[in-house]
């Protein structure tokens, strides 16, 4: 019997076949290949996709980075083709067919599930998913195994996690300058961050997906009037009238359409020339220019060209593909779970279930609970995923968490992504360090420094210190050194454009300032400034990591 490396429990649908790894080359021969869900690997090399080698690892030496092998995967499991091909979809119908304990795509609707509105239409919605259903995957499996292996990496300490993007997408400011211009601040920043830390940086977008947002409370009331909240354009709409608040299947079809062009444009910025490193000079933000990041940024910049051109002249081509296109895999919270239940394929090579909406996918720290919907749909995924973990999980539930979504412990598999502020963190993160190490567990530690320091300024807008986020990024650094354990990551909400959302930065933003230009949906972002401002603090506190170890070692060698 062969066993799904994702599931707690292991389970086979009751018409499916199995047979032993010694089988497989003679079922292949003997039998007909069934018409793949997924493309296969060599059908996914001719579509457009993400090239698979950083623009920033490149960076830190001006040449290829040798990349360190990736960690042993798990043993795929393969299937025997059927002569009769059958229809295979993540339909309702699928949940029934699981057995207690088993996995489906659906079986998430016999748990508990927050977060999920109800619909007065029904059929309405069953009929989208079932649309969906059927609809092209927005990502490809080979793409989603290959981002695994380098957060695998980064569980390690051999590369870095920058992942960020809006709060939550929209479709009113939805165009290709806000995407262009986020995807560049992400080149700037893993610039910085490669140069400082001499190793790989991986660059995950909060987007093409980020639409569904969780809420403290069902309704919200102004005037005396109460309607349902805003949940994120996939749901409902901002505006508060009682029309806009109902949710609407509908908007699951607009987000896929806008997910599918903000893919599409991400991999023509990727491969089309914008991400050259030649470039490097040229990607600076208009407000950017003369002000202090700015000008951090282009001295840098220079370097890294100076140092092309060292290469052109020595002979050495720096036309390699980690030097022209760029790396940029796509992420959001798991939350909306029809939605992401419609997306879910089974890969034609491993017979593994992928979610297909984005590359990776994160529970929230609302819809964490281990008999939940949430945590059971994502166990089944092959997707690497992440948990926000905050100062109210208990470590012995953040062990189960781990043993629940990483039967395997496979590294890359599973993110922690801390969010508890500077001193919390101080006082609850080594607890968590010490309950996983002592489990065995393989994690990547990240630090998400947004949501622990949410605030009220005094015109009633929220807002986040840029001083508070940086202590708790501090705090992060701070504890992983103490412990042994290595600071994976970054996890922010930002943009690239100039918005006045957050106070503090290089520029001084103040409370009296956040009217000026505050557009975001949902939660205040880092504009571009702060964001590449924070970049450099990072980039400075993994540089002295990396001479310590280094002086560590000579001092080793010497004694």
């Amino acid at each position: 019997m062969v066993h799904n490396p994702c599931a707690a429990v292991p389970s086979a649908p009751p018409t499916r076949r199995h047979v032993t790894r010694s089988m497989q080359s003679v079922s292949r021969q003997q039998t007909s290949p069934r018409p793949p869900l997924l493309p296969s690997r060599r059908d996914a090399a001719s579509l457009p996709r993400f090239d698979l080698h950083s623009i920033a690892m490149a960076t830190a030496t001006m040449a290829s980075l040798p990349i360190a092998p990736p960690a042993p995967a798990v043993a795929p499991r393969s299937l025997v083709p059927r002569t009769r091909p059958r229809r295979r979809g993540p339909t309702m119908a699928r949940a029934a067919a699981a057995g207690p304990g088993e996995w489906a795509p659906g079986s998430w609707r016999a748990r508990p599930a927050r977060q999920i509105p109800e619909y007065p239409d029904r059929a309405a919605l069953e009929a989208k998913e079932r649309a969906l259903a059927a609809s092209p995957p927005l990502v490809f499996a080979g793409e989603v195994r290959k981002l695994e292996e380098r957060l695998g990496e980064a569980a390690m300490g051999r590369a870095f996690l920058l992942q960020g993007g809006d709060c939550a997408e929209s479709f009113k400011d939805f165009g290709a300058n806000n995407i262009r211009d986020t995807f560049r601040l992400m080149l700037q920043m893993a610039v910085v961050l490669t140069f400082g830390g001499q190793m790989p940086t991986i660059k995950v977008g909060r987007m093409a997906g980020q639409f569904a947002k969780p809420r403290s409370n069902p309704t919200e009331t102004r005037d005396g009037v109460t309607l349902p909240s805003y949940r994120g354009d996939i749901i409902n709409g901002d505006a508060f009238d009682e029309k806009s608040r109902i949710p609407d299947p509908e908007r699951l079809t607009q987000a896929y359409g806008q997910s599918a062009s903000t893919l599409n444009l991400l991999r023509g910025f990727a491969h089309g020339g914008f991400a050259d490193l030649q470039r490097v000079t040229q990607w600076n933000l208009d407000f950017l220019r003369h002000s202090t990041q700015g000008d951090r940024y282009l001295e840098l910049a220079q370097r890294v060209q100076d140092a092309i051109g060292f290469m052109t002249a020595a002979g050495m081509t720096p036309q390699h593909p980690s030097m022209t296109t760029a790396e940029l895999w796509t992420s959001h919270e798991c939350l909306h779970l029809p939605y992401e239940q419609a997306l879910t394929r089974e890969d034609s090579i491993t017979g593994m279930y992928y979610d297909c909406s984005a590359h990776m996918l994160w529970v929230g720290e609302r819809t964490r609970q281990l008999d939940g919907a949430h945590v059971e749909f994502v166990r089944g995924i092959s997707n690497p995923l992440g948990v926000k973990v905050s100062d109210k999980l208990d470590p012995s539930e953040l062990v189960k968490l781990c043993e629940i979504l990483n039967p395997h412990n496979k590294p890359g598999r599973l993110t922690l992504i801390t969010r508890m502020g500077a001193e919390n963190m101080r006082v609850k993160l080594p607890h968590m360090i010490r309950a996983v190490r002592q489990a065995g567990m393989i994690v990547t530690w990240v630090s998400d420094p947004m949501h622990g320091n949410t605030i009220s300024a005094p015109c009633g807008l929220k807002t986040r210190s840029f001083d508070a986020i940086r202590a708790e990024l501090r705090a992060f650094f701070d504890v992983h050194e103490q412990e042994g354990s290595y600071p994976g990551g970054i996890h922010l909400e930002m943009t690239g454009q100039n918005v006045t959302e957050c106070i503090g930065g290089s520029k001084a933003v103040t409370f009296d300032d956040l009217s000026d230009r505050y557009h975001t949906q949902c939660d205040p972002r880092l504009n571009a400034s702060q964001s590449l401002e924070l970049a450099f603090a990072i980039a400075d506190r993994l540089r002295k990591k990396r001479n310590r170890a280094w002086n560590n070692l000579i001092s080793r060698i010497v004694a």
